[in-house]
């Protein structure tokens, strides 16, 4: 099963500067809404054939979100099988950043 971080976990992340690849697998209308600052946009049905893209420097975080997680948890876990280290899921996706990060980023 793949590591999950908490929002919290992340703006920490994000706030100290820490090495990080942050990973947005919504499809293009839901980023079109909203997205957190700093991620790259690979939809979770492009992700086999770009999982290329997704392996950081050694070290480096790759967080995975979607809108509430589950998306974001099969695809860590996905990424896992295939061979990549240090990959998580963000529990409770953007919904959760919304709400308890940063409220400006719309919900939907």
């Amino acid at each position: 099963m793949p590591h999950e971080i908490t929002v919290q976990d992340l703006a920490a992340m994000m706030k100290g500067g820490a090495p990080l690849l942050l990973v947005d697998v919504r499809e293009d209308w839901e980023r079109e809404l909203c997205s957190i600052p700093g991620s790259i946009h690979v939809p979770m049905n492009s992700v086999p054939q770009r999982a290329a893209e997704l392996k950081a420097p050694e070290g480096t975080e790759v967080v995975i979100y979607c809108h509430a997680g589950i998306r974001s948890m099969m695809i860590a876990g996905f990424l896992e099988m295939n061979g990549l280290k240090g990959v998580a899921s963000l529990a409770g996706g953007i919904e959760a950043w919304s709400c308890e990060i940063d409220p400006s980023v719309p919900r939907y």
